[in-house]
């Protein structure tokens, strides 16, 4: 996927561009940052799908769009303190307008109608990439802006309103990964109402506990639903740990993925964000939910093996130990969590 030299050249390109934004100490910066980021994006995209060109064109129409949007906010705020004329009373909705731009950049809701219809037509690498890296660098810049708190609880309501509905009537795995990362969104920032500490930690734990989900799909060419009733015909143990991971990643204990939830909702409660902490674990049901659903599904209807699909999971050593991580990290994570 991406040996070849001009691919790796855009991939050092696509980081660079990210690293440039969170450094960046003027908006202009920030902006340049994303656009080299944008633009090295874009042709890692192409390939000879035709649902490839299609993405394409809606993430650039969309991220140009922000952009402008974006650029226009910078330059506004530059001319209004170089002339004096900014009033702190303009200030919180500036900072609005700045998250506004950021928000349609990483597809949050209720900014997503974008976000499931270019994960569609990409590969699973590159999937993985726009649901972790694309959002590292607009997270980051947003936690300049994110200060009206009924903004940010509209926002975070939505994603996980969008995350958990959006995913229950979706047979492609892509669209069905593209929720979970918008429910996602919403718990990171979440975290990020509190402290900066909180939402990275909650961003790693997320890129861990996708990455072997993502592997598995890519190695057995997996992108619909009814593609994981032959999963569990050929091997048991595959299906079960492939189930484990999915649960993780919702959020269920005794699995990794219920700590960085716990940690969100701890700091929410102790910061009297107490009804915005249950209407988040209550809408995160939804996605523990249709995950569920899914490997039910398969394991109650059975399905003739296809001659493409192979016989066991293709599991590489990075596989191996990030799946045994999110099954059976929690014990030792916690003990870490409780004595720092």
């Amino acid at each position: 996927m991406f040996y070849h030299p001009s691919r790796i050249l855009f991939l050092i390109i696509l980081l660079s561009g990210s690293l440039i934004s969170i450094s960046s100490s003027s908006w202009f910066g920030a902006w340049l940052g994303l656009e080299l980021n944008l633009l090295t994006f874009i042709p890692l995209m192409i390939n000879k799908s035709p649902y490839s060109s299609e993405a394409a064109l809606k993430y650039f129409l969309t991220q140009a769009m922000a952009s402008i949007f974006l650029f226009f906010m910078a330059t506004l705020y530059s001319l209004l303190i170089s002339m004096f004329l900014f009033l702190p009373s303009a200030f919180v909705e500036m900072k609005i307008l700045f998250s506004t731009a950021l928000l349609i950049k990483m597809g949050a809701a209720p900014f997503h109608f974008w976000f499931p219809g270019v994960a569609e037509g990409l590969t699973w690498p590159l999937c993985f990439i726009l649901m972790t890296w694309q959002k590292l660098a607009p997270v980051a810049l947003i936690s300049y802006t994110f200060s009206s708190l009924i903004f940010a609880f509209l926002v975070i309501i939505s994603c996980s309103l969008v995350g958990g509905l959006g995913g229950l009537n979706q047979t492609s795995l892509r669209k069905i990964m593209a929720y979970s990362s918008i429910n996602h969104i919403g718990w990171i920032l979440a975290g990020l109402l509190v402290s900066n500490f909180l939402w990275i930690s909650y961003y790693i734990f997320y890129v861990l506990l996708s990455l072997p989900i993502i592997m598995n799909f890519y190695y057995l060419q997996l992108n619909y639903f009814p593609q994981l009733f032959s999963l569990k015909d050929s091997n048991n143990f595959n299906f079960i740990f492939m189930f484990s991971n999915f649960l993780s990643l919702g959020g269920l204990p005794p699995f990794l993925g219920f700590l960085p939830k716990w940690a969100v909702i701890q700091a929410l409660a102790m910061n009297n964000f107490m009804g915005l902490a249950f209407i988040m674990v209550s809408l995160t049901l939804i996605v523990l939910f249709f995950y569920s659903r899914i490997f039910f599904t398969s394991a109650l209807l059975t399905q003739s093996n296809l001659s493409w699909f192979p016989c066991h999971l293709y599991w590489t050593p990075l596989n191996w130990w990030l799946s045994m991580l999110s099954i059976f990290g929690l014990p030792f994570l916690s003990v870490f969590y409780f004595l720092t």
